[in-house]
């Protein structure tokens, strides 16, 4: 097949095609590196494996060898489609109905992908192939997993070779009802957060001779709740602490339990570092009694690309192409700007987020060939505010 006769929507369902969950690649990056050799790009194929996470297929390509580097990042990998009978049509196997685009990855973020690809054809055309500069694609097959041998180890490859990117956009679909709503600027940090607290078993009747561990850690998670981090800064909502489990693993009802254990989700703005957090939380457990023991894993640290060229330039080719104005927002969990932010500026902008990751997952046909279009006005805009 020459993918470089498929249209976006076309190109799409030749990546849904590919069942390609975490961290399967399943043919995914081929079809990447198949459109963009031919146009010119050197394709980097680049498997990562180590001990922390399963063997992950990436790709990096670039096309021209000057700056400024716009990168296109993203990713292939999708979530698991869960019970195959709940799928009104099999997830892998693209179908259109009512102008809208099913199967797995449609919105998150297939779509997006084929879009970038698209768009830089088109570019391309327009602009007999010139422009001042490079363009680049980092697209990885470990966001959905845990994200070590992905976008993370790219960036660190191309640290190693002397390679920078100026610029980012991931296309991870950042709507919330309209193609025109919102780019993402910035994100949150995410910390996970385990709690333990020690007991003596003992008789429910006889509780002096025990020392109940669900009082001690239900005393600790109230001070945890009970005052707010923060009330938000300029760019971010305020920051959410959510105790996501309590568990005791006691089946016997006059059985005071010897131990308890909790989990807490944070999402923290820029007020904060993950290490700040952790400060803050060990005080007020410290303060409501101790007796405790702690542990956190934290999946990134906030960050924000404030309102410049690149949120501009985003903005500008959104309202181009839909005439809406869309809003410069840090809402919503993690992705792998997280890493890129640490080498340059980088926004978020793709598809609608309603369906990624459910079942039926889909996307307007629409706002596909409409996604395809602001890409190339991105590109555009940035190369003349560069040149």
């Amino acid at each position: 097949m020459n993918f470089l006769e498929l249209d976006p929507l076309q190109l799409s369902e030749a990546l849904i095609k590919r069942p390609s969950v975490t961290p399967t690649d399943a043919g995914a990056l081929d079809v990447l590196i198949e459109y963009l050799t031919p146009l010119g790009f050197e394709c980097h194929d680049l498997t990562f494996d180590d001990a922390d996470g399963e063997p992950t297929r990436n790709v990096y390509a670039r096309l021209g060898t000057s700056g400024p580097n716009f990168c296109w990042a993203g990713h292939t990998d999708v979530v698991p489609p869960g019970d195959l009978a709940d799928w009104t049509s099999p997830p892998f196997e693209p179908e259109i109905r009512d102008d809208r685009l099913y199967g797995r990855g449609a919105a998150d973020m297939k779509c997006a992908v084929a879009c970038m690809m698209t768009a830089t054809k088109s570019f391309l055309e327009s602009n007999d192939g010139e422009f001042n500069g490079s363009i680049s694609f980092l697209i990885t097959g470990d966001e959905e997993g845990d994200a070590t041998n992905g976008t993370k180890k790219v960036l660190d490859w191309l640290q190693e070779r002397g390679e920078t990117i100026d610029a980012c956009l991931v296309g991870e679909p950042t709507n919330p009802d309209n193609i025109s709503d919102m780019v993402k600027i910035g994100r949150r940090g995410s910390m996970n957060v385990w709690l333990d607290v020690e007991g003596v078993q003992g008789h429910s009747a006889y509780p002096h001779l025990a020392d109940n561990p669900v009082h001690k850690i239900m005393t600790l998670l109230r001070s945890l709740t009970d005052v707010p981090l923060d009330e938000g800064s300029d760019h971010f909502q305020a920051s959410t602490l959510q105790i996501t489990t309590v568990d005791v693993n006691n089946a016997a009802t006059n059985v005071i339990p010897a131990r308890a254990s909790a989990r807490v989700n944070i999402r923290f703005n820029d007020l904060h570092t993950s290490a700040s957090v952790e400060d803050t939380l060990r005080g007020r457990l410290d303060q409501a009694g101790g007796g405790y023991e702690m542990r956190t894993r934290v999946s990134g640290e906030s960050f924000l690309t404030p309102p410049g060229q690149l949120s501009e330039t985003v903005s500008d080719a959104i309202k181009a192409i839909t005439g809406g104005t869309p809003e410069l927002s840090t809402t919503g969990g993690t992705s792998d700007a997280r890493f890129i932010k640490d080498h340059c500026p980088v926004v978020e902008f793709g598809l609608i987020n309603q369906t990624a990751h459910k079942v039926d997952e889909n996307a307007r046909v629409s706002d596909i060939h409409a996604l395809s279009k602001i890409y190339t006005r991105v590109l555009s805009g940035y190369f003349e505010k560069t040149s």
